[in-house]
């Protein structure tokens, strides 16, 4: 009988190692385009994740237990989105999502999340909806389309004048979104919007449309999309004589727009909004030379993913828990340190405070904030 109870106590602690080891890991996904056109976009999270992840077990993990990141691609394809949410919960267990980076993949993927009551804090999709249905555990660490959509038909108008504009939009969740979000702003001001037209991601000609442009007498024109659209449309406003000023959301911030551009004198005075760099936080003063020590330049989101692991693992210390409710709940009521300074959420998720500004592209192929 004895030897029955050795037997079976040997084969509990061998049965129970592997779970030991398991819970002194805490699984994190890190969801968006790591393939495809918007890769660019994918790598700046996963960097950003990657080097949080390492400097937060380097001094000790959440109350002792390391991160552990699964890389989840969606390449912002909404079905690919939620497929992965699936297999991030119910394969890899993870305790939370860095993610996603498309505002069209994170609607359908964040109500995933919630249901199963994992917090999700996306870097990057600034769709008003995503934080507009009552999700207690979906967060955003970046602002709104309705708050950078104002900034940049405030700009439009009071300083670069513009009283006839073209709007052009990807048809998208995100651009669609951010474009009739300025439309809305500017004709408020008493700006005419003299065409309003969407066009298809992934197309290359936009020969029809520039012609539409040039015909309707436009003083500026909006884009709401991403780079990829972006790059090829400028420069041929640019090859057919459109010069006037070429106004973007933060769909374009990364140095593949100059790419797909054609160089830095075609994105030469293009406009677009952004946060803050967040480069120029003395917080992450530290962050941002370990990045550029190891050849990597936290540009765009990037350092947005690095403050999004920040503020679960803080939250997870605080409540020394990974249950989704007491994290949300902690990060409802408490702010954050991170890189990009202090950040704190009202009730619906966003934050209580966005920083939106305007940026201007120079011949050398960087992006600077401009002076007001």
């Amino acid at each position: 009988m004895n030897k029955l109870i050795i037997r079976c106590i040997v084969a509990s602690s061998l049965c129970l190692s592997p779970l030991l080891t398991i819970a002194n890991t805490i699984k994190i996904g890190v969801a968006g385009p790591l393939s495809g056109p918007y890769a660019a976009f994918g790598e700046q999270l996963w960097n950003g994740a990657s080097l949080a992840a390492q400097d937060i077990n380097n001094q000790g993990g959440i109350n002792g237990d390391k991160i552990e990141l699964i890389k989840a691609d969606d390449a912002c394809e909404p079905k690919q989105a939620v497929s992965i949410a699936h297999r991030l919960i119910n394969n890899d267990n993870v305790s939370a999502v860095i993610g996603h980076f498309c505002s069209s993949s994170t609607l359908p993927a964040s109500q995933i999340y919630a249901n199963e009551n994992v917090v999700m804090i996306t870097p990057a999709s600034t769709n008003p909806s995503i934080t507009e249905r009552g999700f207690q555990t979906i967060f955003r660490i970046c602002g709104r389309d309705d708050q950078q959509g104002t900034v940049a038909a405030d700009y439009m108008f009071n300083h670069l004048k513009v009283k006839q504009v073209a709007v052009i939009h990807d048809k998208d969740t995100y651009g669609k979104g951010l474009a009739d979000a300025m439309k809305a702003q500017i004709e408020k001001l008493g700006s005419k919007v003299v065409l309003y037209e969407g066009l298809t991601r992934g197309e290359k000609n936009f020969n029809a449309i520039v012609t539409k442009i040039k015909d309707s007498k436009a003083e500026a024109v909006y884009f709401g999309g991403l780079h990829t659209e972006a790059g090829p449309f400028v420069r041929q406003l640019r090859e057919q004589g459109v010069n006037v000023p070429f106004v973007s959301g933060d769909g374009i911030v990364s140095v593949d727009f100059v790419t797909e551009a054609g160089g830095p004198k075609i994105v030469k005075g293009v406009f677009m909004t952004f946060g803050a760099d967040p480069r120029n936080f003395p917080e992450g003063k530290n962050v941002i030379d370990a990045f550029r020590k190891n050849k990597i330049e936290p540009e765009g989101y990037t350092l947005y993913a690095y403050a999004s692991l920040q503020a679960i693992a803080e939250a997870m210390k605080q409540t020394h828990s990974q249950d989704g409710k007491k994290i949300a709940d902690w990060l409802h009521h408490n702010p954050v340190k991170t890189v990009m300074g202090d950040k704190a959420w009202d009730e619906k998720g966003d934050l209580k405070k966005a920083d939106y500004v305007m940026y201007e592209w120079d011949d050398k192929g960087q992006y600077q904030q401009v002076k007001n």
